[in-house]
């Protein structure tokens, strides 16, 4: 009689040993975005002419490398560093957003896009108004210093609402901070333009999270969380090098039901999540080494959506702040969010003094 054949089983280990292999080799392409943004960088700037470059390029410790900002800036003196995109062309482009992409992951990708494309509605719901230049294009690309394997380099993308900001060293990133996404109008409530569909909302789980959070709170826990009847104007700290240094403000999470904990646990991997794996991998653990009993979480301003709200998460080595307390511009109140990670230890990869 003929023996039973092993096949089946050697094909099932095979398989597992190549499914195996398979999320190793994504784990460590997941794990080089250090080295993945060197790379793309160099792409960016070889796809360029000799004016472009320079004016992508400036030296690493040019004072412009942490004069980052959300606001519309424009006129002499105020233009952002680096090269808009509205002055590259076709291969350029896809070039620099090839670099986008290495450096957010695809969430992220996908609201930093998303921001951009909100400029164009803001074009259309501005026009016949006088009010700051709307243009969907006018996003700058500045590398500092030269993007090498055994060097340190930095990388800027910014424009209105949008602030990116790493420094990679010997192909990590060693700071990727700070970190802007804001949004106008947060739920977009027109059909203006066609890439912007009526309902969406770039910033929606960084609203709502924290609304299910504030929902949960008991009395006596409300009592220590809020810290103001009335929102805060702006993040603090805009456009400064670093972060506000005050003290936690709120409720630790120590505090916290479990439910609560989970709670902020998830609303800080969405701002988190919004890098690659391995960058937000980094932020996470460094909260867990402190503990996240050491998050605070603070409140102020109303309770629902569209009356001007401001929460804060600060921790040792993090801060994220949200407010929405503008006017989008169509005059709907409360539709308008700023909102910021910063690294208490020290942003651009600079120690706090």
């Amino acid at each position: 009689m003929r023996r039973p054949t092993m096949r089946r089983p050697v094909i099932a280990s095979l398989l597992f040993v190549a499914l195996a292999a398979t999320s190793v080799w994504s784990y460590f392409k997941l794990a080089r975005t250090g080295e993945e943004a060197t790379t793309a960088a160099k792409a960016f700037l070889a796809a360029l002419d000799e004016k472009q470059q320079k004016s992508a390029t400036l030296e690493y410790g040019d004072p412009k490398r942490v004069a980052w900002h959300f606001i519309p800036l424009e006129g002499e003196g105020k233009e952002r560093e680096g090269l808009q995109i509205r002055h590259m062309n076709e291969a350029q482009r896809k070039a620099a957003h090839a670099l986008l992409k290495v450096v957010l992951s695809e969430a992220g990708y996908g609201k930093a896009t998303k921001i951009m494309e909100l400029e164009s509605l803001l074009a259309e719901l501005q026009k016949g108004k006088s009010g700051p230049l709307r243009d969907a294009e006018r996003y700058y690309f500045a590398i500092f210093g030269q993007p090498t394997a055994d060097g340190r380099w930095g990388l800027s993308i910014e424009g209105h609402h949008l602030s990116l900001n790493f420094v990679i060293e010997k192909g990590n990133v060693i700071s990727s901070t700070p970190t802007a996404l804001c949004a106008n109008p947060a739920n977009v409530m027109n059909e203006n333009i066609p890439s912007i569909t009526k309902g969406t909302r770039v910033l929606a789980k960084e609203e709502t999270l924290a609304f299910d959070l504030l929902a949960s709170l008991s009395a006596d826990q409300r009592k220590v969380a809020i810290i103001a009847d009335k929102a805060l104007g702006e993040v603090r700290a805009a456009g400064e090098p670093q972060p506000p240094k005050d003290a936690p403000a709120g409720i630790a999470a120590e505090k916290l039901t479990g439910q609560q904990r989970s709670l902020l646990q998830s609303l800080i991997e969405e701002y988190a999540n919004n890098l690659p794996v391995d960058v937000a991998k980094l932020r996470m653990e460094a909260i867990d080494r402190e503990g996240l009993g050491q998050v605070h979480f603070a409140w102020a301003g109303a309770d629902k959506p569209g009356i001007g709200h401001y929460y804060r998460i600060q921790g040792p080595t993090f801060l994220i702040e949200l407010v929405n307390n503008q006017q989008d511009s169509a005059g709907n109140q409360a539709n308008h969010i700023h909102s910021v990670w910063r690294d208490m230890t020290g942003d651009f990869a600079l120690s706090i003094e």
